[in-house]
């Protein structure tokens, strides 16, 4: 199995992050209920998550389950989260990462299925990110490839719906991957902050 190198992905991510304005971060994302800095403080818990369930050091980080306390910011989220991006990016180059068992989310899980799972959230947050703030968003090939067959299996699965992922938003098959992920992730490709 072909494994994605994630740092070109965290890189953009970084990136994205760092041209956030302090006026936006109370600002709306497509994700229900997470403002801009709700958004970033969830990249940066599973950031942290995903590092440690590639190396298997397994605990406080690794049980915390996704959505049972509102994600948020601290003051110095600026200078961590791009460390903490490169520390996941580190991490999942071990080929040992992607073997074996490992957990996250308080999920046990293959370590392939955990580089998938991280792929596509780096790729789905990323377009939430930019989208929220305006930016343009452009993701890293390999890792847009690992979350679309990723999203693609995910779609497929019966228990979706009391999953991670609302329903599948239709989307034509010959729109960009870019579209096709988005709405097989559960989110309108057309969505844009409302101005007022």
């Amino acid at each position: 199995m072909s494994t994605p190198d994630l740092g070109p992905q965290t890189r953009i991510v970084a990136r994205l992050a760092e041209s956030v304005p302090d006026e936006l971060l109370t600002g709306p994302t497509p994700c229900p209920d997470l403002a801009v800095r709700n958004l970033l403080g969830h990249l940066l818990g599973l950031s942290a998550a995903f590092r440690d369930a590639a190396r298997k050091d397994l605990g406080p980080t690794t049980d915390n389950r996704p959505n049972v306390t509102l994600p948020d910011i601290g003051p110095g989220w600026r200078e961590e989260l791009p460390k903490v991006l490169d520390e996941l990016a580190d991490a999942w180059r071990d080929p040992a990462a992607w073997t074996g068992d490992t957990r996250a989310g308080g999920v046990d899980l293959p370590g392939a299925v955990a580089g998938a799972v991280v792929a596509d959230e780096l790729v789905i947050h990323g377009w939430d990110l930019a989208r929220a703030t305006g930016q343009e968003y452009v993701p890293d090939p390999a890792a847009l490839g690992s979350a679309l067959t990723f999203l693609h299996a995910a779609a497929d699965d019966p228990d979706r719906a009391s999953g991670l992922f609302g329903p599948v938003v239709p989307v034509p098959g010959s729109a960009p991957a870019l579209e096709r992920a988005v709405g097989l992730s559960g989110r309108d490709p057309g969505w844009r902050p409302v101005s007022g």
